[in-house]
């Protein structure tokens, strides 16, 4: 599994609560792209919509190679392949207050398609986001003064 792009704001932002695995409908240009590492997770969402899962604000940048007719829109929404069950899962964790789909990262499978992974995620409130600050340089002081002494 080779990892393309990876969304680190979302685990600071949000707290993970269950990750599900997604192919994308994609144009022959986006893969090239995506290959290229040409992407970007940071603001992007998952939306259900008519019993569909859409990518939604994800950006694909277009290659200098693409001809110009055949350039797609770098933010246009992408669909989701999923299992109806899955879908319905996601539908009923989104609709409950406060949840919410993102992705976590985009990677090849070792079949070589491109996948999301998206994650059903809770906002954090402030406060927990600079008590998460507080235990992770808790813990990076901890490993280097346990490194001093092995």
């Amino acid at each position: 599994m080779k990892i393309v792009a990876r969304n680190r704001k979302a685990f600071h932002d949000y707290e993970i609560l269950d990750k599900y695995e997604a192919g994308i409908e994609l144009l022959g240009s986006e893969v090239k792209a995506i290959r290229m590492g040409r992407v970007n997770l940071k603001d992007s969402y998952v939306k259900i919509h008519n019993g569909e899962a859409w990518w939604m604000q994800g950006h694909i940048s277009n290659l200098e190679t693409t001809n110009v007719h055949f350039r797609h829109d770098e933010t246009r929404p992408r669909r989701l392949l999923l299992h109806k069950k899955e879908i319905g899962k996601l539908a009923g964790a989104t609709s409950e207050r406060g949840y919410s789909l993102i992705p976590i990262d985009l990677h090849f499978n070792h079949k070589n398609k491109a996948k999301l992974t998206i994650a059903v995620a809770k906002g954090k409130q402030l406060h927990d986001k600079r008590q998460a600050l507080k235990e992770k340089t808790l813990k990076r002081e901890a490993q280097s003064a346990m490194k001093k002494y092995i």
